[in-house]
């Protein structure tokens, strides 16, 4: 009974409960083990720039999380939606402090969907550089538009605006459009040679221990 207990033992498969892909990433010497409020805070508007990028992302992002493999980390969309209530500036902000393994993956789904995207986000870049070389508004131009009407759309459904930032964000769209625009370009800075890790090093300025 022992052997043939050790033979089914044996021959059932392992899996490592750690994604491969997370190396991919430098850990983070932190202090007390896990992220900052205004880490989290980061991590949730480059995924909030990815929703106003593309219809549908919610459910990309489902999708590439099973192709990334990191479904021990992201289990479902509840746990995805979770994970993101981390930012403090949500109105469901759950006051949990995400681990460097759950940052890590949450930054590693927002920079494969924006190598998707890389060039829609280089389009709607030089479309903003273009407007302001002929001193345009921004608006005029109808994809940009598009993104910063979903963006802000996307920020005042989510954010709290009971906190004093998010407010003042809420009271000027200038100050918002530039936000989605500072996120752009963080998205595009993702797709180059080491972006990502570039990208994942300044979420944590100022912090590492």
């Amino acid at each position: 009974m022992s052997q043939s207990a050790s033979i089914i033992s044996d021959s059932q498969p392992t899996f490592s409960s750690k994604p491969s892909i997370l190396e991919t990433l430098p850990e983070i010497p932190l202090a007390s083990g896990v992220c900052s409020p205004h880490t989290q805070q980061q991590i949730d508007l480059l995924l909030l720039a990815i929703e106003a990028l593309e219809l549908g992302a919610s459910e990309q992002m489902l999708v590439t999380i099973k192709q990334l493999e990191l479904q021990s980390v992201i289990k479902n969309r509840v746990s995805l939606w979770r994970l993101r209530c981390s930012n403090p500036w949500r109105r469901s902000y759950s006051r949990e402090d995400l681990t460097i393994d759950q940052a890590k993956a949450l930054v590693i789904l927002a920079g494969d969907r924006a190598r998707r995207l890389t060039v829609l986000i280089r389009q709607l870049l030089l479309a903003e550089q273009q407007m302001r070389e002929k001193k345009l508004p921004l608006e005029n131009h109808f994809r940009l538009s598009e993104y910063l009407e979903r963006f802000r759309a996307h920020f005042r459904s989510r954010m709290n605006r009971r906190r004093a930032k998010v407010s003042a964000y809420l009271a000027s769209e200038q100050e918002l459009n530039e936000l989605a625009l500072a996120y752009l370009s963080k998205l595009l800075f993702c797709t180059g040679t080491k972006g990502l890790q570039r990208v994942w090093y300044s979420l944590f300025d100022g912090e590492v221990a």
